[in-house]
């Protein structure tokens, strides 16, 4: 159900990897959460492969869970655009992702060629609009594309989403201002905390990202004036006054085993409601975490 001030609440794939969507979604609706993200297809060989293709049984199962429960899933993940030929796979994305009732699907850039990642991703949004699915890019503090100017400028060359995530966010040191500017394309926000200090390495931050990050609240970034920036940035497009859907991806292996899969999502609900139901604060001039500001030209080195 959304809070209490009418905002969407979801959960994404990641913050609870080893349930299969049909569990996932049932969980989440066990929790509260109004939709969820479904990773349709692995990133690491490490992760169990979900198949939920057309004519699939768990995808079957899962629009069963689906009608049953009310959830519904908004975005399918993941591809990590590497500069390789990968249309074959991302048409198998849009399939599943059509099938599942999903509007975005996350990639990000791994290119170091952003010429050719700005085709690439071209060409995938053209790809998209017979399923009804736009790429959501995200900017991720690892990878080639870091930072949100970057971000959006292939986005809008490309004629896609922007997906901000307030992890990566905080990591790179997006602004205020250059949140508001991208608002228009962000069809909704990636909510997680973390330490205020950003790690010291490419391997920590990898690490960080993919299982410790903390629940919203419990850390030291700047949620709240990341999710303002982005809402105020909506203030001059046809979405003015309307709240951002939040997501919820925050993996966490040791608060996961501690608190089990359904108790993980119960506490990352709470946490969310307590602080998305408070007042934001004012939009500041600075950086949305306090930590530097990536220039354009050092988000052009992978």
């Amino acid at each position: 159900m959304p809070t209490d001030s009418g905002r969407l609440l979801g959960v994404a794939q990641l913050s609870l990897l080893s349930a299969a969507p049909p569990r996932l979604v049932q969980l989440a609706a066990d929790a509260g959460f109004d939709f969820v993200g479904v990773r349709v297809r692995p990133v690491t060989e490490a992760e169990t492969p979900f198949d939920v293709q057309p004519g699939s049984p768990m995808l079957a199962e899962t629009l069963s869970r689906m009608a049953d429960t009310g959830v519904v899933v908004r975005d399918i993940e993941f591809l990590l655009l590497d500069g390789t030929d990968q249309r074959e796979a991302w048409l198998r994305m849009f399939e599943a992702g059509q099938a599942l009732g999903a509007e975005s699907l996350t990639v990000a850039c791994g290119d170091p060629d952003l010429s050719r990642a700005r085709d690439t991703l071209a060409q995938m949004a053209e790809d998209g609009r017979p399923y009804g699915i736009s790429p959501g890019l995200e900017a991720i503090s690892y990878q080639s594309v870091r930072s949100i100017p970057v971000a959006d400028e292939l986005a809008v060359h490309a004629g896609c989403d922007l997906v901000v995530d307030t992890l990566h966010a905080g990591r790179f040191g997006a602004t205020a201002a250059e949140l508001a500017a991208a608002a228009g394309r962000a069809p909704m926000v990636q909510l997680c905390d973390a330490p205020a200090e950003r790690p010291a390495s490419r391997e920590a931050l990898v690490a960080e990202s993919r299982s410790a990050r903390l629940a919203p609240g419990e850390g030291g970034l700047d949620l709240l004036g990341v999710v303002a920036a982005l809402e105020a940035g909506l203030a001059t497009t046809p979405r003015a006054g309307t709240q951002l859907p939040v997501s919820l991806e925050v993996p966490n292996d040791e608060a996961v085993a501690r608190l089990g899969d359904a108790g993980w999502l119960e506490h990352l609900r709470s946490c969310a409601v307590r602080l998305l139901d408070r007042q934001a604060p004012p939009v500041p001039d600075g950086t949305a975490s306090g930590a530097p500001t990536q220039t354009t030209a050092e988000a052009r080195t992978p």
